[in-house]
């Protein structure tokens, strides 16, 4: 007599209610596949997830009160046993490596059918990384585009290496550095290879950790600090 597998049981996440009902609908229908609960925010699907005790999670990056990468982090700080699978619809690579970074699995986007994301979310619980075809190339591009470091074109990276000021990334102060010398938000996407949402989601924070109201306040901070 053979016992029938449990089945996979996790939290949808994504602040598009269409979007994260056709989710619901999508993968409830799956056998294997059992939906515990949907959320339209972070702070929602830690609270979900805190309730039911998924095996897995499937996020959207960017979401209002608590976003995805934050998220991300603390479902691996609090519920390490919770496999995160992101679905979103960036690929840029700094989306990849900051919620790789932050603890997810594994990376999907939107244009994933619902066969792929039900395998993804099967193999992260099962402790393995999937990235879809998009993100594996977006990382690639990202690898082999950037310059060398013998290269002559000028830096965007901050001249100091000491820690950098008010809680600062690498990321953030690089992209203050180039707000300094007077690029624009298309410029910095092409500079950098990323998307205009994540550029400008990064120039939200760099306002907000250094009280800068609006860009010439942040060129100022960034010539106080030597990063222009």
């Amino acid at each position: 007599m053979t016992t029938e597998a449990a089945p996979l049981r996790i939290v949808i996440a994504d602040d598009q209610a269409s979007v994260r009902e056709g989710l619901v609908l999508l993968l409830g229908g799956l056998p294997g596949i059992d939906v515990v609960g949907a959320a339209a925010d972070g702070e929602q699907a830690l609270g979900l997830v805190a309730e039911h005790r998924p095996d897995a999670i499937l996020l959207d990056l960017h979401m209002p009160v608590l976003d995805g990468i934050g998220t991300t982090r603390r479902l691996a700080a609090e519920h390490p046993g919770v496999a995160v699978v992101i679905l979103t619809t960036y690929a840029d690579d700094e989306s990849v490596l900051e919620a790789l970074r932050a603890g997810a699995r594994s990376y999907l986007t939107k244009d994933a059918d619902r066969a792929d994301i039900a395998s993804a979310l099967q193999a992260a619980a099962g402790g393995l990384s999937v990235l879809d075809a998009r993100v594996q190339a977006a990382l690639l591009a990202a690898a082999t585009s950037r310059p060398a470091a013998t290269s002559p074109a000028p830096s965007a990276e901050p001249p100091s290496q000491a820690p950098l000021p008010d809680g600062l990334t690498q990321r953030e102060a690089e992209i203050l550095t180039l707000i300094a010398q007077g690029l624009t938000n298309p410029e910095i996407c092409a500079r950098l290879f990323l998307s205009n949402h994540t550029v400008k989601t990064h120039i939200s924070r760099i306002f907000a950790k250094t009280g800068s109201r609006d860009r010439v306040a942040a060129i100022g901070y960034a010539r106080r600090h030597n990063m222009g």
